[in-house]
């Protein structure tokens, strides 16, 4: 064969500033956006994450007690988001790209042969990612409409309603896209983070020793002095630092630089404001306080302070569905779960998709966890798990990316990721201890994901290798079909084929019923880089069997979009007259049947099959023009 062009870009080696798609644009605007995308979960934590750590802890007037708690949120923020997440992780880009899969991709590349266990990894962390997102809504939405209770506590019982009407509306417009409504996010957020740090500073003015609270010392006397207390006291106290995952899952839309400013000069000193705030509050008022982060408001402003913190959540709630998104569709593209529909809400920004059968399932699921808990302070206890879970896969993957990508000695690696394993393991225990109050749920959302992965991974090699063994080899039969060639018409036929050695099932069906060949056959394979793009001049690759059969191999990124005309349309410069109008696109559609001597028990079969059959037509994911596509039907059984 004579190879035009060749592929296979893999992700670097070194550690670089993201080249994400935000990271070269206006800084001030970067920063904005970040606001209104990546902190909006961290930003509405002082809605309950103090009054939890308050009412865990048992006491409300003992300053020690208090101080104690402080310093313990004080000292989280900084070494689990500071430290870890802005310090280190957010240097761990794929290719600019940020998030669970594509520090999987950037970890596996490290490995000739690609160790399963870090998919393993990679399935659990993207899992619990998609378990924690059911709970962001349901407990920021729930926590703001709560300040309704310190109004008027004659309004509690509408308080669930209320949550389940914003949350159902939130669900509802998704499909409307979040161009033009995500453009007020951040000068929104950016009033929240101010008005956090304002209402915070005028306490800690009234009650000036809480500054106590920043001597790490008194964090440590308070475990030291709780016994097994203090394990359940880190639980409520880790609620402090959920969302911290977002600043690497959206590194790719705004870049390392805006993010790590954001947080560091504004929204890290107005929650610290804020908590502060609240703890002085709560000592001027000998403990005697339910809701520290309503009460601690003058009465002129509680109510703005709810509308504020209602349209904070909300927001927070869109970054966390967005992302769901965004994971679910990586997912997609590295084959990790069938092909869902994805629709593309925005002409300008590839990032803009809604997906409906995702979305279907968050909606169902969060108004089911408001049903269920009623209260924020119920919810907390389910709260936690899934991020925890997350973070401890993050850091384990960052272990591999220092000693393996970016070549940091081994003492050196080993040094500075056992105690940010250590502080994880001990906010992971310490949220396990809530599994029977709640913590179940997200633990059971991200095994049922895990497992559907897992099914699918499996399924798909196991039919893969029964379509080979019963494929003719390609070069066999376009061989044999040199040597002796049937009728050719003109035109030209695409048959698509996952499997890059065997002959595609289309073209055998086709050559036995039709009996002609097209003056031009390609034998396509659309592949899923691990890289978050691939490059134009990278994308195709075109193999010349002879004048009759091409084979083109195309490339994707794993956060492109698969577009087969687009993509071939690149081919032109390679020297392929490429004229949709004339090109016939072959497609195998396989119609699977469950066998009991299947390698799999039958139920997972079944399980498998009815993945299969609601994934997205291949037409409707490759956007192949409808016009242009002949389907031929095979049955297969596995």
């Amino acid at each position: 064969m004579t190879q035009t062009n060749t592929s296979g870009p893999r992700a670097g080696a070194a550690e670089r500033e993201p080249t994400g798609h935000g990271a070269n644009g206006n800084l001030p605007v970067l920063i904005l956006g970040a606001l209104g995308v990546v902190f909006g979960d961290i930003g509405t934590s002082p809605l309950y994450a103090f009054r939890e750590a308050l009412h865990t802890a048992g006491t409300h007037a003992d300053p020690n007690e208090v101080l104690g708690l402080l310093s313990l949120i004080l000292w989280s923020l900084t070494v689990v988001v500071t430290i870890k997440y802005v310090g280190f992780v957010l240097k761990a880009d794929n290719k600019g790209e940020g998030g669970t899969l594509s520090l999987m991709a950037l970890a596996s590349n490290a490995f000739k042969q690609r160790p399963t266990w870090i998919l393993a990894l990679g399935l659990i962390g993207g899992s619990l990612f998609l378990g924690d997102a059911i709970i962001t809504p349901a407990i920021s939405v729930l926590s703001a409409v709560e300040g309704i209770e310190v109004v008027a506590p004659s309004l509690a019982p509408w308080v669930v309603p209320l949550t389940v009407i914003i949350l159902v509306g939130l669900f509802m417009v998704q499909r409307m896209g979040t161009a033009k409504v995500s453009t007020i996010f951040g000068p929104v957020m950016l009033v929240w983070f101010l008005v956090l740090g304002f209402s915070g500073l005028i306490h800690i003015f009234e009650g000036p020793q809480v500054l106590e609270a920043l001597n790490p010392l008194l964090a440590v006397q308070f475990i030291l002095s709780h016994g097994h207390v203090a394990i359940v006291v880190l639980g409520a106290v880790f609620l402090a630092v959920t969302g911290a995952e977002a600043l690497y899952v959206d590194l790719g839309h705004f870049g390392r630089r805006p993010i790590t400013l954001a947080w560091l000069v504004l929204v890290f000193p107005c929650l610290l404001l804020n908590y502060f705030g609240q703890g002085a509050f709560v000592l001027n008022h000998n403990g005697q306080v339910e809701h520290p982060f309503y009460e601690m408001q003058p009465d002129w402003a509680l109510i703005p302070m709810i509308a504020l913190a209602t349209l904070a959540t909300v927001i927070a709630s869109q970054a966390v569905i967005t992302g769901a998104y965004s994971l679910v569709r990586q997912a997609m593209h590295l084959n990790l779960l069938p092909r869902l529909e994805v629709r593309h809400t925005s002409e300008e920004v590839a990032g803009q998709i809604f997906m409906p059968q995702v979305n279907g399932f968050l909606l169902v699921a969060v108004v089911l966890l408001v049903l269920g808990f009623k209260s924020s302070s119920a919810l907390s206890a389910a709260y936690g798990i899934a991020v925890t879970g997350e973070m401890l896969v993050t850091v384990i993957l960052l272990f591999i990316v220092m000693w393996r990508v970016w070549n940091w000695n081994l003492g050196v690696s080993i040094a500075v990721i056992v105690p940010l394993l250590v502080i994880d393991l001990a906010f992971f225990i310490a949220n396990v201890a809530k599994f029977p109050q709640g913590g179940w749920v997200p633990a059971v959302v991200a095994f049922v994901l895990a497992g559907l992965m897992t099914i699918w991974i499996v399924g798909r090699k196991r039919l893969a290798d029964k379509t080979r063994r019963d494929e003719v080899p390609l070069e066999f039969l376009v061989e044999n079909l040199a040597k002796k060639r049937p009728t050719t018409v003109p035109g030209t036929a695409v048959f698509l084929t996952s499997d890059i050695e065997g002959a595609p099932t289309a073209l055998l069906h086709s050559l036995k019923h039709y009996k002609v060949l097209h003056e031009h056959n390609v034998i396509l394979t659309v592949r899923t880089s691990e890289s978050p793009t691939v490059a134009d001049e990278e994308k195709v690759t075109i193999d010349a069997y002879n004048d009759l059969f091409y084979r083109v191999v195309v490339t994707f990124g794993y956060m492109e979009t698969p577009n087969i005309p687009k993509a071939l349309a690149l081919a032109r410069k390679l020297g392929w007259k490429f004229d949709i109008m004339s090109t016939s696109f072959f497609l195998s559609r396989r119609s699977l049947r469950a066998s009991p001597k299947g390698g799999m028990p039958l139920f997972l079969d079944r399980i498998f099959i009815a993945l299969a059959k609601n994934a997205t037509d291949a037409t409707e994911y490759f956007h192949i023009p409808t016009g242009r596509v002949v389907e031929i039907g095979t049955q297969v059984i596995i």
